[in-house]
């Protein structure tokens, strides 16, 4: 459980909506260097997210949601990320995860020419993590 001293604000913004706003001790995501932990009174740093999960560690818990690239910027007592899509686990159609995600081995399999190998990597990696938060 967090200690109300530790806490920090985050938001998790998309193109269609506020995603999340509330306070948390810590946030776990992805960035094209790794994965990242941030808790209060972190240094500033500007960040680009991959596709992956958000972990939010607040007092009641841990909320998990799948993230789709975009932008972080943390500063010592706010988080801020512009993510281009963001969905919690109730939100994720599974079955279409699934779908897309044999789309995507399909194409990277096949190799056919002109495919775009980055896209289709990316498109199974957006699957992979829809498929494990909506567990």
């Amino acid at each position: 459980m967090a200690d109300a001293n530790k806490l920090f604000k985050i938001e998790i913004i998309t193109p269609e909506r506020i995603f999340y706003t509330g306070d948390a001790s810590m946030i776990e995501f992805t960035t094209t260097e790794g994965d990242i932990g941030v808790y209060k009174h972190h240094i500033p740093l500007t960040a680009v997210i991959s596709p992956g999960i958000v972990k939010i560690t607040e007092t009641s818990g841990v909320k998990k949601a799948a993230v789709h690239s975009g932008f972080a910027e943390i500063l010592g007592d706010k988080v801020t990320l512009l993510a281009e899509v963001a969905e919690w686990p109730e939100e994720i159609d599974k079955n279409r995860a699934k779908e897309a995600k044999v789309r995507a081995e399909r194409r990277l399999k096949m190799k056919e020419a002109g495919l775009d190998v980055k896209r289709a990597e990316i498109a199974l990696k957006k699957a992979l993590v829809r498929i494990d938060v909506a567990k």
